[in-house]
């Protein structure tokens, strides 16, 4: 650590000192940080900071020389793979579902469920449960939709979605399923979903997708939607966004008791037909509450093999992942982020939803503009030609 005689008045930066602050970290020095995340009280409270200041380090590092993770793979678009910051912790009086307590990640509950194959039929208590659940993952995502900009980094909002989760009493559920590192998933421009947030800075044009799952008392809630960044997104992103979420509309309307699980994707392959987008079928939707992922399986695509009837009470998400060009994906070599075979960009959206004596409720809708999507307001606040229709269709 290094002393300054500068006469200005600093705070330390280690969560909860708050003390003056007269001495900056000295790699902050040669890497001419110059805000407020560089002082410190003392060494003790930098050494405590350490493992969550040293990514201000890296993030600086990677403005200065974009990384080089994956050398020798060949990547199907524009994207690159940054560092990750850090595992992030949560307190240990928030419960935590069983894969957290299982050296691989395995939700044991989820493997005895795949073997009995049933589909949950929810009591009043248990829907009371994820309709709280599902008011939080809201919450959660609607507090990451206000920070997404040009400039913050994935790792940023990770950041966001872990300490808000935390301070409504909620594990973020993503974190170490099967030994994912993070507590959100963020898929940017090619990335079809499971994106590891890392610290690449969101540019101008880009989209991107944040996925939020959080687990209360006992229950998971998930959801999510991909967003602007700025005002330079180009026409066939906006083209992409709108049509995939009249794909998950589409899918959200064919529910209803006695419907087969199969017309979900029949509905939506059909919608993105229309608009000449393509659907991904390695992914589904899936079956939710106390287990993470469970029966029924929802693929997105049409004559799929999915079996089950939608009954009152069923609990589950819709969540079609739709191309500008090819349905196919492959991986990154970290085995999680799958892309898009000819590199062209990706968009999704997600609800979890149950259904009800005559149709479905939403249980993550967005509480306020009527439930529309946060889209929709970025183009109004960033003057797209696009957000025209909206303005009058709301007026």
């Amino acid at each position: 650590m290094t002393g300054d005689g500068a006469t200005d008045v600093h705070v330390c930066q280690t969560k909860g000192c708050g003390k003056e602050a007269k001495m900056r970290c000295p790699q902050c020095i040669k890497l001419d940080i110059q805000d407020g995340t560089q002082w410190f009280c003392d060494q003790t409270c930098f050494k405590k900071y350490w493992p969550e200041h040293k990514v201000v380090h890296m993030m600086k590092e990677c403005s200065i020389s974009p990384p080089d993770v994956y050398p020798n793979y060949k990547y199907t678009g524009t994207l690159r793979k940054y560092p990750i910051s850090p595992f992030r912790k949560v307190p240990q009086s928030i419960p935590r579902p069983d894969y957290v307590h299982h050296p691989q990640g395995v939700s044991l509950g989820e493997r005895d469920a795949k073997h009995e194959n049933n589909i949950k039929v929810l009591t009043e208590d248990e829907l009371d449960s994820m309709r709280v659940v599902c008011k939080l993952a809201r919450q959660v995502m609607d507090t990451a939709a206000q920070a997404v900009e040009p400039g913050i980094t994935t790792d940023e909002l990770d950041k966001i979605v872990h300490e808000t989760a935390v301070e409504l009493e909620c594990y973020p559920s993503p974190l170490g399923y099967r030994l994912f590192p993070k507590s959100v998933c963020t898929s940017v421009n090619e990335v079809i979903c499971h994106g590891i947030p890392d610290l690449r800075p969101l540019e101008n044009g880009d989209i991107c997708n944040i996925d939020v799952t959080v687990y209360h008392r006992g229950f998971h809630g998930d959801l999510n939607e991909t967003y602007l960044v700025g005002d330079k997104v180009d026409d066939e992103s906006i083209r992409l966004i709108e049509g995939t979420h009249k794909c998950i509309m589409a899918g959200i309307d064919t529910v209803r008791p006695g419907v087969k699980y199969r017309e979900i994707g029949n509905a939506i392959e059909k919608q993105a037909k229309k608009d000449n987008l393509s659907v991904v079928r390695t992914y589904c939707g899936h079956g939710i509450h106390r287990l993470f992922h469970t029966a029924p399986n929802v693929p997105h695509y049409a004559k799929s093999r999915a079996t089950g009837v939608m009954t009152k009470n069923h609990c589950f998400t819709i969540e079609p992942m739709i191309n500008l060009g090819d349905w196919r994906d492959t991986h990154w070599p970290d085995d999680w982020t799958a892309v898009t075979t000819d590199g062209k960009r990706s968009a999704q959206f997600e609800q979890t939803m149950v259904v009800t004596d005559d149709g479905v409720d939403v249980l993550t809708k967005r509480p306020t503009e009527n439930g529309r999507p946060w889209f929709i307001d970025q183009l109004i606040a960033h003057n797209y030609a696009q957000a025209k229709k909206y303005t009058e269709n709301a007026q």
